[in-house]
């Protein structure tokens, strides 16, 4: 594998003298001391955003005003980066797998796939043998969802492109159901409830997102499970996938995620990072629509300390799958037969 090194990121705004042109086109035309090879393998290498998405296609059409941002100068050649390599120690369980794709626990402190700041040691690399070549996704091979590094719990990943198309189309038309557990700071009233805000890349912290004025529709629901004199255990369910949303929604209404120091949680009880957790996900299988699976994962280990710091909550309780002494429960995947009509993720 080649070696890394991040460099600074670029933008720009596309001029009315160039709407509709191809991305990769546009990017050699503006930066052209890269070649369009090159900025092709960028862009699959998940390197490009426009208007804060990231854009994994060459042939994406651009238009007047879009605003492209690029995480770091493309001297490192993507389509090199998957190639001749020997998957690294990292522990990923695997708690479903079949012909198609596979259901896994990603651990916290891991990143997802291959990027300028993080070229190894991936949930990607770690899955390689498990994943088949995939021309379109060269870096991210089988990925169609992400949780941040310091997120931990369940992702579905495909074995190959035809599934990740499949799965990809599901994300996109809110059939895949995801909830997690966020330890928030402070209490949220009311109990429960449903935050819509627009998140786009925030204007004073390029590497950071916020809720903005124009960006992307975003809305999570969430409830109330417990709460400690200062604390509150949140259980959100995605209606929308951005990049941060859980963490920039309750930044944004004053409630951070615990131990989320990039959006102003502060660093407590003991949590190395954003203390949240995706316990579940539930899908229909791609290639059997009459399959659903339904998955489940307890926290980890790392939050056994926190929790009996906080104690037993003055409201409400622990659910099932909180790593208390005599509650911890293992992670687990249950297939069943689908009725038809429940396609839908519950908020669609």
């Amino acid at each position: 594998m080649t070696s890394g090194r991040a460099k600074k990121p670029l933008q720009a705004a596309v001029e009315a003298g160039d709407d509709g042109t191809r991305l990769d086109r546009w990017l050699t035309t503006r930066w052209p001391e890269w070649s369009r090879s090159r900025w092709q393998g960028a862009v699959r290498g998940g390197m490009v955003r426009v208007d804060g998405r990231v854009v994994t296609a060459p042939a994406t059409i651009v238009r007047t005003g879009a605003e492209v941002w690029v995480d770091g100068e493309p001297d490192e050649d993507p389509d090199a980066l998957v190639l001749s390599y020997e998957p690294p120690p990292i522990p990923i369980p695997i708690r479903f797998q079949d012909p198609f794709l596979l259901i896994v626990a990603k651990p916290a402190g891991v990143v997802v796939h291959p990027a300028p700041a993080n070229w190894h040691n991936t949930l990607v690399h770690a899955l390689w043998n498990e994943l088949q070549p995939d021309p379109e996704a060269t870096v991210r091979p089988g990925i169609v969802h992400r949780l941040d590094r310091d997120t931990s719990g369940l992702m579905v990943v495909a074995r190959d492109a035809r599934m990740r198309e499949r799965l990809s189309r599901s994300i996109q038309d809110h059939l895949v159901e995801r909830r997690y557990w966020a330890l928030i700071r402070g209490a949220l009233d009311p109990l429960a409830g449903r935050i819509e805000a627009p998140i786009g890349r925030d204007p004073g912290d390029r590497r950071k997102m916020a809720v903005v004025r124009g960006g992307r529709l975003s809305a999570t629901r969430y409830r109330t499970v417990a709460r400690w004199r200062g604390h509150t255990l949140l259980e959100l369910t995605l209606e929308t996938g951005r990049t941060h949303q859980i963490r920039v929604h309750l930044a944004h209404l004053g409630f951070p995620v615990a131990g989320d120091t990039v959006y102003g949680g502060p660093q407590e009880l003991g949590f190395q990072g954003q203390a949240l957790h995706a316990f579940h996900l539930a899908f229909r299988h791609p290639a059997d629509r009459g399959l659903r699976l339904t998955g489940f994962e307890p926290v980890p280990e790392s939050w056994l300390g926190p929790l009996t710091e906080l104690g037993e909550p003055l409201e409400g309780s622990l659910p099932a799958g909180m790593c208390v002494p005599g509650k911890a429960l293992a992670g687990s995947v249950i297939g069943s037969a689908g009725t038809g009509d429940d396609d839908a993720a519950p908020g669609r």
